[in-house]
């Protein structure tokens, strides 16, 4: 099971200007470990491999999925797949899922959000 996220949470949707060595950089701030980029803003998130990658891990995205077209997910340094379950949960919630490395997602955040696209991103830190 995915870790608690800590609350940490900054309103808005920012562009990533950077990721690796553990973090994101972000609105000129540093943040360390994962990260969901919703509607309601940037959150910290308590996931730090693809095997926790579980129902649980994404509540706070489904939570928000009426203002959510696609969701990016990075799952660190390579492309891992989600089980079929988070799967399952995710496309109930009326949600398309793309499931890339995380630079990938970040890059592919930055555009969408540029674009003003219904997107959200959960992305694991890499090294």
């Amino acid at each position: 099971m995915a870790a608690p996220d800590d609350g940490r949470h900054l309103p808005g949707a920012h562009l990533i200007d950077a990721y690796g060595a553990g973090g994101f950089r972000l609105a000129d701030l540093s943040h360390r470990g994962s990260l969901l980029a919703l509607p309601s803003g940037m959150w910290a998130w308590g996931v730090a491999h693809p095997s926790e990658l579980d129902e649980a891990a994404f509540a706070r995205v489904i939570a928000e999925a009426n203002a959510i077209d696609t969701l990016l997910v990075g799952t660190g340094g390579d492309i891992a797949p989600l089980r079929k379950p988070v799967r399952e949960a995710l496309r109930a919630a009326g949600l398309v899922v793309e499931t890339m490395a995380t630079g990938a997602a970040a890059r592919t955040w930055n555009i969408l959000i540029a674009e003003k696209r219904r997107v959200a991103a959960a992305l694991i830190a890499v090294a």
